[in-house]
């Protein structure tokens, strides 16, 4: 599986806003709302960026009234954050999938394997462009707004570290790797598969296909070289001298 183009966002549809007999929408309405709402803002974050996006002109797009959007969301830091965490548990939710395939996958799949197909899902969402957009407005905005910062980590982040975590504990139990910390182990894991690659990408430098999943591949023979448990340590250390003598 390769990276794949995000593809472009539709204009959120515009509905009539149904509303209680108080004057006050439905619940259900309200929800509706707020979707619309964050579907146009994210629509425009990504086409003008922050500093060219206003609240008065996502209200205007969503259909609703400005005030509306004033007192959801308080300021335009505020709203996009909400964009900003609806994004995130977007791009987490393939890691979370690869991650619970691989647990419920056969301890016979090579854990080299298993690791790969998890690498290929984090270029994935995280060097995709809307990611890439992002991010890059996070690092502009961090100076002036840390908490936006701090979301993108512990949203971000953190929460990706946890869940190669618990993946790797699953490994550990197995006998498959030998680490210590399997949180410093998926901080390592994540930064040297995926860290340099989305770095290039929120440079703007063009993003090869299959130079990507190359050096993933090679960052993730490296990462094994130091992690792998016993039985796995001798089985890659019989297929390296299998190779040399072919050669």
């Amino acid at each position: 599986m390769g990276l794949t183009a995000t593809k472009t966002r539709p204009a959120a549809p515009r509905r009539e806003v149904t509303k209680s007999r108080g004057g006050r929408p439905t619940k259900s309405a309200a929800i509706e709302r707020d979707q619309r709402l964050i579907e146009v803002a994210t629509r425009l974050f990504l086409d003008r960026g922050f500093d060219a996006t206003s609240l008065d002109a996502v209200a205007e797009a969503a259909r609703v009234s400005k005030p509306t959007v004033y007192s959801r969301y308080g300021d335009k830091r505020g709203l996009f954050a909400a964009v900003l965490r609806r994004e995130i548990d977007r791009w987490l939710a393939p890691l979370s999938a690869a991650a619970e395939t691989q647990l419920s996958s056969g301890s016979n799949i090579p854990v080299e394997q298993r690791l790969v197909e998890i690498g290929r899902e984090m270029l994935t969402f995280t060097c995709g462009p809307d990611a890439v957009a992002f991010s890059r407005m996070m690092t502009a905005q961090a100076i002036n707004f840390p908490d936006v910062a701090k979301l993108g980590k512990e949203e971000g982040w953190l929460k990706a570290v946890a869940t190669t975590a618990r993946f790797f504990d699953h490994l550990v139990a197995q006998g498959a790797l030998d680490v210590e910390d399997t949180t410093i182990a998926a901080e390592v894991f994540l930064d040297v598969v995926v860290g340099h690659t989305h770095r290039m990408a929120t440079f703007g430098t063009a993003l090869d296909i299959k130079t990507a999943e190359k050096r993933t591949r090679a960052a993730i023979k490296l990462f094994l070289a130091g992690a792998l448990g016993p039985a796995d340590r001798v089985q890659s250390s019989a297929k390296s001298t299998q190779r040399r003598a072919a050669r």
